[in-house]
């Protein structure tokens, strides 16, 4: 099977990794991989804040639980209130992805880099999840305020989701099915 679809089909959503931090070699090939996405008009109306740092991992984590406990679904509400739930598993590396408000279209930019940066992961055997929870916490206009500040984003940038990286423990799960009838021909 061709790689790069071996790889879009072996992914699967990590939520466990291993502490130690990745080589620089893996992060900068997963972060090469956002940009080489394809954007709107070739806007490139992304900008990735890289978290290494457990504390301000930490406080991230706080706030979007607090975050959670707003909103306007129970499961959410209960993840919010579990001190159990880690928003980003724990994971050593959190990206922040941000999209530039005057982009043609930064949420699409946005989620493009992210798929390649998932798939990039997946190629090189590292455990990533998209984690759109965040969204939450950006939302809150405080907030968004508070985190654009420490996250040192560049002026005019809203950040939109958050993925996490590390290196893979246990097994992945079994994929689940493919919905079906989500593809017509009109010839």
């Amino acid at each position: 099977m061709n790689p790069v679809i071996e790889a879009i089909k072996n992914r699967r959503s990590t939520r466990k990794y291993a502490p130690e931090m990745l080589s620089e070699e893996h992060l900068t090939a997963i972060l090469d991989a956002g940009l080489w996405a394809p954007s709107a008009h070739n806007d490139q109306g992304w900008h990735l804040t890289v978290l290494r740092n457990k504390e301000m991992i930490e406080a991230l984590n706080t706030d979007t639980k607090a975050a959670l406990l707003s909103s306007p679904l129970d499961w959410a509400r209960a993840m919010g209130q579990s001190p159990h739930f880690h928003v980003f598993y724990h994971a050593p590396v959190v990206i922040v992805v941000s999209g530039r408000n005057s982009a043609l279209s930064p949420l699409a930019d946005c989620c493009a880099a992210i798929q390649n940066m998932l798939v990039a992961a997946e190629s090189l055997s590292i455990g990533s999840c998209w984690i759109g929870l965040c969204r939450n916490l950006f939302a809150k206009p405080d907030m968004l305020k508070k985190w654009a500040g420490l996250l040192k984003l560049p002026q005019g940038h809203t950040p939109q989701f958050c993925v996490t990286l590390g290196n893979k423990t246990g097994f992945p799960p079994k994929p689940p099915n493919r919905a079906e009838n989500t593809v017509n021909y009109i010839n």
